[in-house]
C-alpha cells in the first residue's frame, strides 16, 4: 500500500493509500485516510489530477520550506528537471521516464528531506518540462 495524497486540477485533495496506482491507467482506487471503517475506496481519474504525491506522512510540515536545489553531496539518480504547473507551483527533481506527449511522468523531489517521496506529474497540469 502506498500512503498518497492526490491533488486534483481544481485544488481539491485526496489522502489516503492505494495499491492500484500504475502509469497509463484511467484509474486507481483510493482509501481514503479519514473514512469511516468500513467505507470503501474511491475510484480516482488520472485526468482530473494536477499530480499524484507518494508521501511519508499526511501532515508534512507546512512550516517547512522545500529546496529547490540538489545536495552536492548526494549525486541525483536520473535527469534533472524543473516542473512549473499551470498553477504556478514550481517542483524541481529528477526523472527517468519523461516524454513529451505521455499521460505523466514520476519525479523524485531534489530535496531529499521533503515530505514528498516521488511524485506522478500528469502533463495536462503542466505549463512548463525543462531539463536543468
Amino acid at each position: 500500500m502506498n500512503k498518497i495524497v492526490a491533488r486534483y486540477a481544481d485544488g481539491r485533495l485526496v489522502k489516503g493509500v492505494t495499491s492500484d496506482f500504475f502509469p497509463g491507467r484511467e484509474t486507481f482506487h483510493v482509501s481514503l485516510a479519514a473514512a469511516a471503517p468500513g467505507t470503501g475506496p474511491v475510484e480516482i481519474h488520472v485526468k482530473d489530477l494536477k499530480a499524484l504525491f507518494f508521501v511519508k506522512d499526511y501532515a508534512g510540515d507546512p512550516k517547512r520550506v522545500e529546496r529547490m536545489e540538489f545536495d552536492p553531496t548526494r549525486p541525483p539518480a536520473g535527469r534533472r528537471l524543473r516542473v512549473v504547473f499551470n498553477d504556478g507551483e514550481v517542483m524541481v527533481g529528477t526523472t527517468q521516464g519523461y516524454q513529451p506527449g505521455r499521460q505523466g511522468f514520476f519525479v523524485t523531489p531534489a530535496d531529499t528531506g521533503a515530505n514528498t517521496e516521488r511524485c506522478y506529474v500528469v502533463s495536462a497540469s503542466t505549463k512548463e518540462v525543462a531539463f536543468l
